[in-house]
């Protein structure tokens, strides 16, 4: 792909930024719309003129970027080999997500100023890991490393992949080949576990990392199997696993509530960000199956604002497919800290109220109080406080949409890759798969239980909360699955 020749900082009349706009993707033959991850052309645009103009709350979110460390045009990269979480040797995963942060923040910057020091500063980090790494090993957690790494990757570059400079083709490689094979592997044999070993928020990491690594290389098969398994996919990220019971308020039960609320947190922003990439390239999935998304999220906020919610008991089954075994019950939701907050809730909640014109008052409450929402070190200085891009209420702020801006945009071959949901999809009250690449991980890390339950949790220290005890329970697996509001739900 010929590079193009300076990037675009918003649409022409801004009076920001400098060089060419990209190339539509109809017109560049290409599959998918770019930038079209987290965000568009036109978001881009939108975040430039608002700030420009000192408009709330545009500029508070602005403020809290300008003033977070990652955001400094002097940044510099500290590329690896190999980094390794959960095991190996140096534990250097640290300096990953730091510069993926950086390197998102100051393309950000740039977009929003056109001071092209920033655009430079993203691509250089960029550069600078794309010509150095390798491989991401470790335990367990060299997938949750690959996921969230691998889809924040893959955003920051998307805002400058038209940048002179840029090492585009590199980094596609990059993508394809260290980082989206470990999360391909990972959505289809769970590191040689049960299924339901894993808590829903593994497999949203790796989901998005595949979407969002799809999108970038143009990849629409890669596209469709993440699309796929957010519907259909045997593990516990899928939609109607995650979010197994709908209850007669219209709340739909968030299965890690059960856990904690910390990785509650964590996943609600990822099944939001993969909704949203989605939705920016012409796929629905915020409306999928009745808006059961919005239904999970509105839980979790009112759960996280202090109110009570039903919980459904369900005990997984954990362990080694031909290894140990095992049994986990969640009999109640988790005490919750009101206090907690990750930069999650701007983008859900413009998403269904703005952009859909639906009611989600839990939704604008917590985004209200959350906001100005931050970024990557702006949320404790643990790999818990960098799991989202974060700055939503800069980047996602929106005015209430027209009729025709309230549908999803086509990307250039959506429909004919046969994976396209239309943006009526979901209803709600108004306002007034496949195969995936071999890997080693096929069967249990040397079967130990500790490698397969692994889940970063000193990396949550804030994020614990009381109350809500799992205990380990004899029997078969039982996950309960009642639907309130209109007969049993899919499970």
């Amino acid at each position: 792909m010929l590079k193009i020749a300076g990037t675009a900082a918003g649409a022409a009349g801004l009076g920001v930024g400098t060089g060419a706009v990209a190339t539509p993707a109809a017109a560049a033959g290409v599959a998918y719309a770019h930038p079209g991850l987290l965000h568009t052309e036109a978001d881009l645009a939108r975040m430039a003129a608002k700030v420009k103009a000192g408009a709330a709350p545009y500029e508070a979110g602005f403020a809290r970027l300008t003033a977070n460390a990652h955001a400094q045009a002097s940044w510099t990269p500290r590329p690896a080999a190999t980094v390794y979480r959960g095991g190996g040797s140096p534990q250097n995963y640290a300096a990953l997500y730091k510069d993926i942060h950086a390197a998102y923040q100051n393309a950000l910057r740039f977009h929003i100023t056109g001071e092209s020091a920033h655009a430079d500063t993203a691509v250089r980090i960029l550069n600078a890991w794309s010509g150095t790494l390798t491989s991401v090993q470790g335990s367990a957690d060299r997938f949750l490393a690959a996921g969230l790494y691998g889809y924040q990757f893959a955003n920051a570059a998307e805002l400058v992949r038209d940048h002179a400079d840029f090492e585009l083709d590199r980094f596609k490689t990059m993508l394809s080949e260290v980082f989206a094979p470990l999360s391909d592997d990972f959505l289809v044999h769970h590191n040689g576990a049960v299924v339901t070993n894993y808590w829903p928020n593994w497999d949203l990491a790796n989901m998005a990392c595949v979407l969002a690594t799809g999108i970038f290389c143009d990849d629409k098969a890669q596209v469709a199997r993440a699309i796929d398994y957010f519907k259909d996919g045997e593990g516990l990220g899928a939609v109607k696993k995650a979010i197994p019971v709908v209850h007669d308020d219209g709340l739909g039960e968030w299965l890690e509530a059960g856990r904690d609320q910390g990785h509650a947190l964590l996943g609600v922003g990822l099944m939001g960000t993969f909704c949203e990439m989605a939705w920016n390239q012409g796929v629905d999935l915020y409306g999928y199956d009745d808006n059961r998304f919005l239904k999970g999220a509105q839980y979790v906020a009112k759960w996280s604002l202090g109110g009570r919610v039903g919980y459904t008991q369900n005990t997984r089954a954990k362990g080694a497919i031909n290894g140990w075994s095992g049994r986990e019950t969640a009999s109640e939701a988790a005490g919750v800290d009101p206090g907690m907050t990750r930069p999650i809730w701007a983008m859900i909640a413009n998403h269904y109220t703005k952009r859909r014109g639906l009611d989600a008052s839990y939704l604008t409450r917590i985004a209200a109080k959350s906001a100005p929402e931050g970024g990557g070190g702006d949320y404790g200085p643990d790999s818990g406080g960098y799991d989202q891009l974060g700055f939503g209420t800069l980047t996602f702020t929106r005015d209430k949409a027209s009729a025709a801006e309230a549908s999803a945009p086509r990307s250039a071959d959506t429909a004919a890759s046969g994976s396209g949901e239309s943006a009526g999809s979901g209803s709600g009250s108004k306002k007034g798969g496949s195969a995936a690449s071999p890997g080693t991980a096929a069967s249990a890390q040397g079967g130990r239980g500790e490698d397969l339950a692994a889940t970063g949790t000193s990396d949550f220290p804030a994020w614990t909360a009381a109350g809500g005890v799992a205990a380990l329970a004899g029997g078969l697996l039982l996950l309960r699955r009642r639907n309130r509001s209109g007969g049993p739900s899919e499970s």
